[in-house]
Order: C-alpha cells, then sequence, then structure tokens
C-alpha cells in the first residue's frame, strides 16, 4: 500500500486511545514491565512517542518540505525519555500524549500533502536520503512497533505462569 495521508491518520488519532485503554488502569506491574535488560517498559514507550511528537515526524517534515535534503536531520535520542520522563505519572504522560498527537495530526492535514510533495527528499543522518512518503510511513510502523512490544512487555510478566504454553506462544519466544 502507497502512503496516504487519510489511511495514516486513521491510525495515528487512535493510538493515543490504544495506549490509554491498554495501561491506563493497568498498574505499575504492568506498565513498568520489562523484557530484561535494557529494553523498553510501556512507561519508556510513552515518554519515547512523546519525544517523537515533539521532535520527530512533524518537524522532519517540515525540514523536508522547507529544506529539502541540503540539511541533515538532527539526530534523534531514543532514550531522551528516561530523563524526560522522571517523575511523572502514567496518566500525565499518556495526557501529553494525547494532545502532542492531536496537534500533531492537525499540522499534518494541514500540510496538504500532494502526490509530488510527499516525493521530495530529505537527508536522515544514518539512512541517508529518504522521502517525505518515506517518514511519514515511518510515523504509522513507528506507533504499531511500540504497541506491539508494550504487548509484549506486559504478556512477558506471565511468561511463567502460562506454564507449557509457554513454548507455543509466539509473543513469548525470546
Amino acid at each position: 500500500m502507497d502512503y496516504q495521508v487519510d489511511q495514516a491518520v486513521r491510525i495515528l488519532v487512535r493510538t493515543p486511545d490504544v495506549l490509554r485503554s491498554l495501561l491506563g488502569e493497568a498498574g505499575p506491574e504492568w506498565t513498568n514491565a520489562r523484557t530484561g535488560g535494557d529494553t523498553f517498559s510501556p512507561f519508556d514507550v510513552v515518554g519515547h512517542l512523546i519525544h517523537g511528537e515533539r521532535t520527530d515526524w512533524i518537524p522532519r517534515a517540515r525540514m523536508i518540505l522547507e529544506s529539502g535534503p541540503s540539511v541533515t536531520f538532527p539526530p534523534f535520542d531514543r532514550f531522551a525519555m528516561r530523563d524526560a520522563s522522571r517523575g511523572q505519572s502514567l496518566p500525565d504522560l499518556l495526557d501529553t500524549f494525547e494532545a502532542l498527537r492531536s496537534r500533531s495530526v492537525r499540522e499534518l492535514k494541514e500540510l496538504d500533502l500532494s502526490p509530488d510533495l510527499l516525493q521530495r527528499t530529505g537527508t536522515h543522518p544514518t539512512l541517508g536520503t529518504v522521502t517525505l512518503s518515506h517518514h511519514l510511513s515511518m510515523w504509522v510502523v513507528h506507533d504499531l512497533g511500540h504497541l506491539a512490544q508494550i504487548a509484549r512487555a506486559m504478556a512477558w510478566q506471565y511468561r511463567d505462569a502460562v506454564g507449557p504454553w509457554r513454548d507455543s506462544t509466539t509473543i513469548l519466544k525470546p
């Protein structure tokens, strides 16, 4: 499927509601869950998504439209949420994400992107040349990937409790 703003928006506008439904009343034993090591907890993911709203998706889209490939995107600090989220509650993070996402989707629609604009290019610091269509498609995939990551971190908490089913479910495979 080729990128289309209206199709992307259908997913992007739902992410805050999905997060709130899944995490809002879950409790810290679920929301601080990890699959091990330096992996993201659901709490971390929400903070990471907030950082992306502030520094990545729309800001980089504007860079592509305004500067093209002549200006390289600033590197994205995928761990910036660890300091930014410290001391905040999950409900506060969910509220912040919802407000930022609402603004981002409004700005995306206001860009009134034509097929020609979607083919404009920018320069990613590690990937090189990317089109606006690539970038905006990744926004949707990024959301879906982190929703899957949250589900995996939560399911991981019952990896021993499921007994003999552990090896037969893909979400619990290392």
